[in-house]
């Protein structure tokens, strides 16, 4: 069986990409069998990701570990039974046929509330949420008072997740590891950033999720983009000497994958 890993949240721009394709590729460089679904149907942000992967491998002549990405299957709506949902059936097709050849399936959500990403949550062994290191991006998860200190109330987004915990229990699967990762931080020590952080420790405690770090803001992210490269393949391709901020950002990395503890892993990059 798979272990499903769901990278998700309902806020654009907090790195979901990103991260989706540093994951998925880490664990193919350790020797993993991993298949990758892109559910935002219009942007395709990871599926772009993956398919300039395999461009730049094609024209490079290199031949990297990668996730095995595909897209959702289409589906005769003719075929449905009443009340199927044709999307909750794309998707079920999609994990039916990855499952059996692979050790893990990576889905990245869209960043809005759709059908697709409410199943996708229902489906995850570890949830993934990637969050900008600001309280705009904090009310994704959590209401907060003016002084950024009292939490009001739980988010739409939240509740969602309660609800997926809820379906799972029901089915008697295991519980959704829910894994939020502070993304884009600064490097300065910021008053601001300190109270991010008393804050999702004490809404960590509340809804039931780890606070893990994620990557800090630096450019080699968007230059690795139109290549579909990450971080693990810069001296596959020629680069000798990283410099101090991409050395840093492989730590980054490595920090990432032991905190999402997923099973059977170790990391050894």
């Amino acid at each position: 069986m798979a272990h499903i890993i769901v990278v998700g949240n309902e806020k654009g721009g907090a790195g979901k990409s990103t991260v989706s394709m540093h994951i998925a590729t880490a664990l193919s460089r350790m020797g993993h069998k991993v298949g990758a679904l892109d559910l935002d149907l219009r942007q395709q942000s990871f599926g772009r990701y993956a398919n300039n992967r395999k461009a730049f491998m094609a024209e490079a002549n290199l031949d990297l570990p990668g996730p095995d990405f595909h897209q959702l299957p289409e589906i005769d709506p003719e075929s449905l039974q009443p009340g199927e949902n044709i999307y909750d059936q794309r998707l079920s097709l999609a994990v039916a046929t990855l499952e059996p050849d692979c050790d893990f399936i990576l889905i990245d959500c869209p960043g809005s509330h759709t059908r697709l990403s409410q199943v996708a949550h229902s489906l995850a062994d570890t949830l993934v949420t990637p969050l900008n290191d600001s309280f705009v991006d904090f009310d994704l998860l959590a209401h907060i008072d003016a002084n950024g200190e009292k939490i009001l109330g739980p988010s739409v987004y939240s509740e969602m997740v309660w609800n997926a915990r809820q379906l799972r229990a029901q089915a008697g699967l295991k519980p959704i590891d829910w894994v939020v990762l502070r993304n884009r931080m600064g490097a300065q020590q910021m008053v601001n950033k300190e109270k991010m952080g008393k804050a999702l420790e004490n809404l960590a405690k509340r809804i039931g999720f780890r606070v893990a770090p994620g990557f800090h803001e630096r450019v080699i992210f968007r230059e690795l983009f139109p290549r579909g490269l990450t971080l693990l393949d810069l001296r596959d391709i020629g680069v000798k000497q990283l410099n101090i901020s991409n050395v840093a950002a492989r730590q980054e990395l490595r920090d990432l994958m032991k905190s999402l503890e997923l099973p059977e892993v170790e990391i050894d990059f």
